[in-house]
């Protein structure tokens, strides 16, 4: 049977407890490495790692220390020159030297920091090869969001003032792509249509979720890989990548042979109890708040 996910009150216990043998209040990275309890389990019950550190009754960490807003802007351009893109929240909280959080005390949203480089690194040759990774922000673009770089989406149905069945179904054109709903989830643009899609936003989150790929093959299983149990051990586990989760009956699968299925949507009722599903579409609601 799969290992059940710590509950609230188990990550509060492994916080608490965490913080008692380092003698000092966790870093999430700490945490992470020292429990073996993911950021996706984290941000499961808790809206972030201040959060969940504040619930343990421990004080978050704060500075009264006054930052430059260069020794900050310049950070970020680093960050950007490593990852050779602009980073995410949780890329920058990743690699960056502060806190996502102190950067909107200073400058807002965090959508607005490329604006604020380009404005810092004017006639600062050293910063080019940076400038040149900042996307150009067209004059006649009209601002219809405060996020000037993000692509902009067409609504979902659901959140459509009109109801499901009176919106004008069309037919589809030849064999043109076919797209999912709009996501601009760390750089896939719509939700997955297929199994690729799924293999690949699977990479894009496995680090996050506690997973290390090791091979990826043609036959079955799709997958093998290792997984933190506990701090300092690891499992090996065999993964079937699925669009739907039943998919995996409908292929026939063994299912003596299979430790866990990764699927966009889980709706397969009767899934064995030995095979773990993970739900892309539901792992991927909780990452994305800790990017915005």
């Amino acid at each position: 049977m799969a290992k059940e996910p710590p509950s609230k009150d188990e990550i509060l216990n492994a916080i608490r407890h965490t913080a008692s043998e380092l003698g000092k209040r966790p870093s999430r990275p700490a945490f992470i490495a020292h429990t073996g309890i993911t950021e996706y389990q984290i941000l499961t019950h808790f809206p972030s790692w201040n959060s969940a550190i504040e619930t343990a009754g421990l004080q978050p960490h704060t500075t009264n220390i006054q930052i430059n807003d260069n020794t900050l802007i310049e950070d970020w351009g680093r960050i950007v020159r490593q990852l050779r893109q602009i980073p995410t929240r949780t890329q920058y909280r990743h690699n960056g030297a502060y806190s996502p959080g102190v950067f909107e005390h200073h400058f807002g949203p965090w959508s607005r920091l490329p604006d604020k480089f380009k404005e810092f690194a004017v006639d600062k040759p050293e910063w080019s090869d940076v400038l040149a990774l900042l996307p150009i922000q067209r004059a006649e673009a009209r601002p219809t969001s405060t996020n000037a770089y993000a692509p902009q989406t067409i609504p979902h149905k659901t959140d459509m003032s009109v109801p499901s069945s009176a919106i004008q179904k069309h037919s589809k054109m030849g064999d043109r792509q076919v797209y999912g709903n709009p996501i601009d989830f760390r750089g896939l643009r719509h939700e997955p249509v297929n199994e690729n899609g799924v293999i690949f936003l699977f990479g894009i989150v496995a680090r996050e979720i506690g997973y290390s790929v090791e091979a990826v093959q043609a036959g079955f299983p799709d997958c093998e890989a290792k997984r933190q149990i506990e701090a300092g051990k690891w499992q090996r586990i065999h993964i079937e990548f699925e669009y739907e989760s039943r998919n995996f009956r409908d292929h026939g699968h063994p299912t003596d042979r299979c430790d866990v299925i990764v699927c966009w949507r889980h709706n397969w009722s009767d899934c064995p109890q030995n095979i773990e599903v993970v739900e892309l579409s539901e792992v991927i609601k909780q990452l994305a708040r800790s990017d915005e």
